[in-house]
C-alpha cells in the first residue's frame, strides 16, 4: 500500500465541516487499508471512499454511528478481523516513548503475562508505521474509563483498590515504576458489562446510537482493571534499586518531591499518586470532582500514601499489607452499601437508592460476594 502521499483534509465551508473527519483523524483515513493487511479494520468513518451516511438525509450527524471520531487523536477503536474483538489502537513516537512498547510487551509475555497480580493491561501486537520509522501502533483491548459506569456499591470500589494495589506492587517487584499511574491511565475490561455493546466513542451509546448503552453492575459482572499506559515507566536492575530518576510529571502535578528537587525515586511517586487518586475521587473530592460515601476506612492508609515526604510513605508491599487488613474487617452490611456522590441530586438520589435496594435484597439471597472479584 502506497502511504507516502497522504490525501489532502478536505476543503468545505465551515458549516459543512461538522462531523467530518479533523485533521488528525485524517492519519488514521491514510493507514486504513495497511492495517487491514495487518488485519485489523478501523469503523467505516475512516474507509478511503466514506461518504458520511447523514447526508441527503434529515438525520443530525451527531446521531449517526459515524458522525464521531475519538476523543482523542493518538488511540483509535478497531476490530481484529480473524476473530471480530473489539480493539484499541494507540499511536505512539518512539523517540518520544522509547520504553512504553519494551514495557508493555513485557508484561504481556508469558509467564509474567498470566500471573493473575499482573494488572498492566496487554499489548497484543506493536505495528510500525510504513511511511514513519518513528511512529508505532500499539494494538490492546478495548477499554473504558475505570469509574464508568459509577460504582454502585462500597464493595466495588473495595475491589478497585485491591486490584490496582497489586497491579502496582507487581510492578515493584519487577523493578518497574509506572510513575504516571493517575486517574486517567487505570482503565478497565467493560465487555461483559455491556452485553449489547456501546458505541467505540461515545461510550455512553449502544453501538447503532439508537440508545443509551445499557449495562450491569460490577456486582452482577465483575471486571477486570488494568493500568495503562507506559509512556514514563522505567525498568531498573535490582542493583539500582532506590533509582534516582530526572522529575518527568504525569497527569497528577501535585506530587510535592516535584515541587523541591530536580530528581526523585518514581516508586514512592507510585504510592503518591494512587493515594492522592483515592483522597481526591473518593474521600474528599474539590469544586469539580465528587467525593463519594462509605470509604472513610480508607483515609489512615491514604493519609500515609500521601506523605509529603516520600521516605515516609509505606512500600507498595506495604500498602496491600495494610489493606488486606482493612479488607477483612469489612463486613458485609457496609460493603453492600450504595456509593453516594456529594454532587448527586436529591432527586437522582432517591431513584438510585431504590434501585440500589431492591440489586441488594435479591444479591443477599442468591449469595452473591459483596467483593465482586473476576474469577
Amino acid at each position: 500500500m502506497d502511504v507516502s502521499n497522504p490525501r489532502p483534509t478536505e476543503t468545505l465551508p465551515q458549516k459543512d465541516l461538522r462531523g467530518r473527519l479533523s485533521e488528525d483523524e485524517v492519519f488514521w483515513r491514510d493507514h486504513y487499508d495497511w492495517l487491514l493487511e495487518c488485519g485489523y479494520q478501523l469503523q467505516p468513518r475512516y474507509r478511503p471512499d466514506w461518504k458520511p451516511s447523514w447526508e441527503g438525509t434529515n438525520k443530525l450527524w451527531i446521531t449517526c454511528v459515524d458522525g464521531s471520531g475519538p476523543p482523542h487523536y493518538s488511540t483509535m477503536a478497531a476490530e481484529r478481523v480473524s476473530d471480530g474483538e473489539l480493539l484499541t489502537l494507540k499511536r505512539i513516537s518512539k523517540s518520544v516513548f522509547p520504553h512504553e512498547i519494551e514495557i508493555g510487551q513485557y508484561f504481556s509475555t508469558p509467564p509474567i503475562s498470566e500471573d493473575p497480580y499482573n494488572h498492566c493491561v496487554p499489548i497484543y501486537d506493536a505495528l510500525q508505521v510504513p511511511d514513519d520509522g518513528d511512529i508505532h501502533l500499539l494494538v490492546m483491548p478495548r477499554l473504558r474509563p475505570h469509574d464508568d459506569p459509577r460504582f454502585d456499591t462500597v464493595g466495588e470500589g473495595v475491589e478497585f483498590f485491591r486490584q490496582i494495589f497489586w497491579g502496582l506492587k507487581f510492578m515493584h517487584e519487577h523493578h518497574i515504576a509506572h510513575r504516571d499511574a493517575t486517574y486517567m491511565n487505570i482503565m478497565m475490561d467493560a465487555r461483559l458489562l455491556y452485553p449489547a455493546g456501546y458505541h467505540p466513542f461515545l461510550r455512553r451509546r449502544n453501538p447503532d446510537m439508537s440508545g443509551p448503552a445499557k449495562h450491569l453492575t460490577r456486582t452482577q459482572q465483575p471486571v477486570t482493571y488494568y493500568l495503562v499506559d507506559f509512556g514514563l515507566s522505567r525498568k531498573y536492575s535490582p542493583e539500582d534499586r532506590p533509582p534516582l530518576e530526572p522529575i518527568i510529571a504525569g497527569g497528577d502535578k501535585s506530587v510535592p518531591e516535584f515541587a523541591t528537587v530536580d530528581a526523585c525515586d518514581p516508586f514512592p511517586v507510585d504510592v503518591y499518586t494512587f493515594g492522592n487518586l483515592i483522597k481526591m475521587y473518593f474521600l474528599d473530592g474539590d469544586e469539580f470532582t465528587s467525593s463519594r460515601s462509605g470509604f472513610e476506612f480508607m483515609r489512615p492508609l491514604v493519609t500515609d500514601m500521601t506523605q509529603a515526604d516520600p521516605s515516609k510513605r509505606p512500600t507498595m508491599d506495604e500498602v496491600v499489607e495494610r489493606f488486606e487488613i482493612i479488607m477483612k474487617g469489612l463486613g458485609s452490611w457496609k460493603l453492600r452499601s450504595r456509593v453516594v456522590k456529594s454532587k448527586d441530586s436529591y432527586f437522582m438520589g432517591f431513584f438510585r437508592s431504590i434501585r440500589h435496594w431492591r440489586r441488594r435484597i435479591v444479591f443477599v439471597a442468591k449469595r452473591v460476594p459483596p467483593i465482586p472479584s473476576p474469577k
